[in-house]
């Protein structure tokens, strides 16, 4: 998935913002405060929505005020996202957008919209059109159909406006186009990660992907370790490259029923548990499992990986992000570090400007100043140090 651009209105302190050109890696930076975690909120509100619905999607965002304290404030319209994608680099440039108002103190669907264009020139076909829980779906598959004559539509009414019409339709494989979103939307992953988090010893179970804060961690290495033998080699020869003496890890169960997360040393003959290891060993290990995933999420968003971790290493972590996003998976990833700075490229950077309580997104190779003094030598991290990441 390559997600090329985002529009926002009222979201937030996005008031009216556009991020354009966006790479497969990209890298958001802003002072505390500007809207790092906000930007990461829209895809969660997505996500959250069509898992559930729009109401339940605001009031995990803002808590009992829902709609009123997602909407950026002193404003009076609907709360807007556009976001245009690809599926793949060969796929057909979709736009979905999605206004949220409110009717009678509650929040509802005032418009969904599901787009796309073919070739690079023409209008976009709609595939999906709905106002207030009513509206039109295509039921063609896009492949087969060269005319937009020749699209069938078919009329539905959902059972509540405040259900997006992907969440309800992509139920029904008659609808191709949406049933693809809906299927993106879902995969979608926010890492959090938190070490004291995955340091417990968990209840046995079964989980392939990692979890937002982590806590599943042992779970999961014992699936790659069983069901992934290959992948789960390639990690730790990974992780022993970056951690001393760390020759392996296991997931051992016990007699009880508690999955313990275990890390052997080569100086010694016992592994360690979890709870006494380095907080970096951990950390450096669990994005290793989340970035080494058999089934790569379409969209991932990581939070300040730089904590806990030895600088040396934001070097190697930024080329696996990279990597991941190269295999298929897009990657956003909200730093303060500058030496995680200093290891990506101009183009992959963007950040954020916070003016009278409202948030602007620039892109740094726009920056005439940055640009020339990165050309002259100049490394990213320093600068944005010493502040040079103005409006």
């Amino acid at each position: 998935m390559h997600i090329e651009s985002i529009k926002l209105k009222n979201f937030k302190s996005f008031r009216d913002t556009k991020m354009l050109d966006i790479p497969k890696f990209c890298v958001i930076v802003g002072a505390n405060g500007t809207g790092k975690s906000s930007l990461f909120s829209v895809f969660e509100f997505l996500r959250e929505a069509l898992d559930s619905n729009v109401h339940t999607a605001l009031v995990k965002l803002g808590g009992n005020r829902g709609f009123s304290e997602v909407r950026s404030r002193a404003v009076s319209g609907n709360i807007e996202i556009e976001i245009k994608f690809r599926e793949t680099d060969k796929s057909p440039l979709v736009t979905y957008f999605l206004s949220v108002g409110e009717k009678d103190e509650r929040p509802v669907v005032t418009r969904e919209i599901l787009k796309y264009r073919r070739g690079r020139g023409g209008k976009p076909w709609h595939f999906l059109d709905f106002c207030n829980g009513k509206g039109e779906a295509v039921t063609n598959e896009i492949d087969n159909v060269t005319d937009v004559k020749d699209l069938v539509r078919e009329s539905q009414k959902l059972k509540s406006p405040d259900i997006l019409a992907v969440k309800g339709l992509a139920q029904f494989e008659r609808f191709p186009a949406v049933v693809a979103l809906g299927n993106l939307i879902e995969k979608w992953h926010i890492s959090d990660f938190h070490i004291n988090r995955a340091r417990p010893e968990q209840d046995a179970g079964y989980a392939e992907h990692l979890s937002r804060e982590g806590e599943n961690l042992s779970l999961v290495t014992e699936y790659l370790h069983t069901r992934h033998p290959k992948v789960f080699e390639t990690l730790l020869k990974k992780l022993a490259a970056r951690v001393p003496g760390i020759t392996s890890v296991d997931a051992k169960t016990t007699e009880e029923g508690r999955v313990l997360l275990r890390f052997q040393d080569g100086a010694f003959k016992e592994p360690f548990l979890a709870r006494y290891v380095s907080d970096g060993t951990i950390k450096m290990f669990a994005y290793l499992v989340l970035l080494y995933d058999p089934e790569p999420h379409p969209l991932l968003c990581v939070e300040e990986p730089e904590n806990q971790l030895y600088p040396h290493l934001l070097w190697e972590l930024a080329e696996e992000f990279r990597s991941y996003s190269e295999r298929g998976g897009q990657v956003f990833v909200a730093s303060h570090s500058p030496d995680f700075l200093n290891a990506v490229e101009l183009s992959e950077v963007y950040f954020l400007v916070k003016e009278n309580g409202c948030t602007s997104i620039k892109r740094l190779q726009d920056d005439q100043q940055i640009a020339a003094f990165i050309a002259e030598g100049d490394q990213m991290g320093y600068l944005w140090k010493e502040g040079s990441f103005n409006p």
